[in-house]
């Protein structure tokens, strides 16, 4: 399907009446919280407040990892974030991340309350908190942080790119589904060439390179995101599925993304100590 309606822009832009789709009802122009509300705390130093989405996941992963290895300090309550509901403009969530996106990390393990926001900031502050997951040797370490980085950049074309007009968009339009997934497709094209002469992204070590992008491409490939599986012909990239499977067959990873989801059987919306995911 081609779309035939001819948009002309005003001189200037103002905001539709009503935006539409099914994440049109939290779109604005401007930052800053929409209501008073406290964000609550729980027993543990670390404080997630996220959604089971693919950046939510993320830090799940990591943190679950972080506790298969015996790091206790990496105990942790997830309290969940309801964005559908515009919870992520309350008052308390917008002084942990002012950019109102998930997720947010409070660690009062110090002195005074530290935020963190951004995944990618998130999993370089764990890692390094905990000294895990990110080597220390100039060399790999750099590929880790390439690899982390590229995704960061890469994947709001897979998300609010490809999946929005495919998935959630009020109404199907070819333009943007065919740009979107031109670049998706590329974008696997870039991580099944990496992964064919390496086991993990970054090289023979698990990293949290591999956490931030196999909620992402890793599920995407295994056809588990967007339910786009076969439009975009994802057993083409065999790398990326080895790869996948590998990791997704980790029980921390299991663990992870269970954590502040809503769908699906098993899910686990809060956290707060292991015993809710056993």
């Amino acid at each position: 399907m081609t779309d035939t309606t001819k948009y002309v822009p005003p001189d200037v832009w103002t905001p539709p009446t009503a935006a539409g789709g099914t994440f049109g009802s939290i779109n604005r122009p401007v930052a800053g919280a929409t209501h008073d509300k406290e964000l609550p705390i729980g027993e543990h130093p670390l404080q997630l407040y996220s959604l089971g989405t693919p950046n939510g996941q993320k830090v799940t992963i990591l943190l679950e990892e972080l506790l298969a290895l015996g790091h206790a300090g990496a105990e942790y309550d997830a309290w969940l974030i309801r964005i559908g509901d515009g919870e992520q403009f309350g008052s308390g969530f917008v002084e942990a991340n002012p950019n109102s996106k998930i997720p947010a990390l409070v660690d009062r393990s110090g002195d005074a309350p530290l935020r963190v926001f951004e995944s990618g900031s998130i999993l370089v502050y764990l890692a390094e908190k905990f000294g895990a997951f990110l080597p220390t040797e100039t060399r790999a370490r750099t590929e880790t942080l390439n690899w982390l980085f590229w995704q960061m950049g890469s994947a709001p074309f897979v998300g609010g790119g490809f999946g929005h007009f495919y998935a959630y968009a009020p109404e199907k339009l070819q333009y943007p589904i065919d740009r979107y997934a031109m670049e998706t497709k590329r974008q696997l094209d870039v991580l099944d060439r990496q992964l064919a002469a390496h086991r993990f992204v970054a090289g023979d070590e698990y990293t949290i390179a591999d956490m931030a992008i196999w909620p992402w491409y890793g599920l995407l490939s295994l056809g588990e995101l967007y339910g786009a599986g076969e439009f975009l012909s994802v057993h083409e990239y065999t790398n990326v599925r080895r790869w996948a499977e590998e990791v997704g067959a980790r029980p921390a990873v299991q663990r992870g993304r269970r954590v502040n989801r809503l769908q699906g059987e098993r899910q686990v919306p809060e956290r707060h100590s292991a015993a809710d995911l056993d």
